[in-house]
C-alpha cells in the first residue's frame, strides 16, 4: 500500500513536468539547422518581436511579442523556421 502512494506521489509530481516539456520540432542533426541569427531575422518578418532567443530541445523557442504587441511564447522548427507551438496571451 506504501509502495502505491509513492508511486501515485511520484506520477503526480512529474506530471507538470511532462506537460512543460518543449515539442518534438525536428529530427535533423543541428549542422542541418539554420544559424540562430537567420532565424532571428525570420521570426522578425513573421513580426514577433523578441525578448528572449533559445535552444530548447530540438526546437528554436522565442519569448516575445507578436506585432500585436500580445505576449508570445513560440517554437519554431529550426531546419524550415516554420512555427511548432505557439502560445499567445490576450
Amino acid at each position: 500500500m506504501i509502495l502505491k502512494t509513492a508511486l501515485v506521489l511520484a506520477l503526480v509530481a512529474l506530471t507538470p513536468a511532462v506537460a512543460m516539456a518543449s515539442p518534438a520540432c525536428t529530427t535533423e542533426p543541428q549542422d542541418k539547422w539554420m544559424s540562430q541569427d537567420a532565424m532571428k531575422a525570420k521570426v522578425a518578418e513573421l513580426g514577433y518581436t523578441i525578448k528572449t532567443f533559445q535552444v530548447s530541445g530540438n526546437c528554436y523557442e522565442i519569448y516575445g511579442f507578436t506585432k500585436d504587441n500580445k505576449r508570445a511564447e513560440v517554437y519554431f522548427n529550426p531546419v524550415t523556421g516554420d512555427v511548432v507551438e505557439a502560445e499567445i496571451d490576450g
